[in-house]
């Protein structure tokens, strides 16, 4: 059994509220637009630390890390990307593979929107954990953690802060 906290779109910023919804995850992992160097290394300072690389971060988070990282967490596959879309509207780059090999788990960020969606026609959950820094019109800060026990996901959770409040 893993606990693991997700975000997105830091964009450079990092609320110390958030660190405290992480306090007793297992792994945290970000998909994408972490802005800078310093983000990653205070998250992966804190716990196990999985991340892609998302359309505003620098050469720096590049080559730290991949553009999409595919990965077993407990037995689950899980894939994440920065832009990959949602089901009914999966991005491009990415639908050609999703079709042909789903994942169990499909992560992206880049809208700011928190979505969390069961793909009936492929059979697996997507998850957007929206954006969790300050920078974009989101409203409200968010972010997610849950459990992954044997492939299964549950214990869903949500973290929402007012973005003006930062």
């Amino acid at each position: 059994m893993k606990r693991i906290g997700l975000l997105s779109d830091t964009h450079g910023y990092l609320n110390p509220r958030l660190l405290d919804f992480f306090s007793e995850v297992d792994e945290i992992w970000h998909a994408g637009d972490i802005g800078n160097a310093e983000v990653a290394a205070r998250l992966s300072g804190q716990k196990s630390f999985r991340a892609v690389y998302g359309n505003i971060d620098g050469q720096d988070i590049r080559q730290a890390f991949p553009l999409h990282n595919r990965f077993l967490c407990e037995g689950l596959d899980v894939w994440m990307t920065h832009i990959g879309g949602y089901p009914g509207n999966y991005d491009r780059n990415v639908k050609p593979e999703i079709f042909r090999n789903p994942p169990g788990l499909f992560i992206s960020g880049h809208s700011h929107i928190l979505k969390i969606i069961y793909d009936r026609k492929l059979g697996f959950l997507h998850i957007n954990p929206g954006a969790a820094g300050i920078n974009g019109f989101h409203k409200a800060c968010t972010a997610v953690r849950f459990i992954v026990d044997k492939k299964d996901i549950r214990e869903m959770e949500v973290w929402e802060y007012p973005r003006n409040e930062g």
